[in-house]
């Protein structure tokens, strides 16, 4: 009987633990290559790609902004990453000649371009007035 009852409080603990701080929803930053860039373009409404190289220092310093504003963002914008020396037929074909660029997509199509390391506040104000997102 004791142990019963243990066992009812503890699930009844997890189940309130989970109430009070339910697991947060992963949103992470996917990488993109020649097999999958074009589905998503056509597949997510709102896309934001980071083109970076490895050695690249202001690009290995937008790499972590990139990644909170994915979490920031959520389901309402996607966030991308596009290495430019593993796909520079992707770079070449929006005209990249300098990283870290980061394109914005609207329904397919080029809706911004921010080349260089930005701060975090500078590219969320950009990622709302671009797709027309509220706070």
């Amino acid at each position: 009987m004791d142990e019963e009852l243990q066992r009812i409080r503890e699930q009844k603990l997890r189940e309130m633990e989970e109430r009070l701080h339910p697991p947060q929803k992963e949103f992470k930053v996917h990488p993109v290559d020649s097999t999958n860039f074009q589905g998503m373009l056509k597949t997510h409404q709102f896309l934001v790609v980071d083109f970076w190289a490895e050695w690249c220092g202001p690009c290995r310093m937008v790499g972590p902004v990139i990644e909170e504003l994915a979490r920031e963002f959520g389901d309402r914008v996607t966030f991308a990453k596009c290495n430019t020396d593993r796909n520079p037929g992707i770079a070449s074909g929006f005209g990249i000649t300098a990283i870290p660029t980061i394109i914005l997509f609207s329904g397919g199509q080029v809706a911004d371009v921010v080349v260089g390391a930005y701060p975090k506040e500078a590219l969320k104000t950009r990622i709302f007035k671009v797709f027309g997102l509220s706070g």
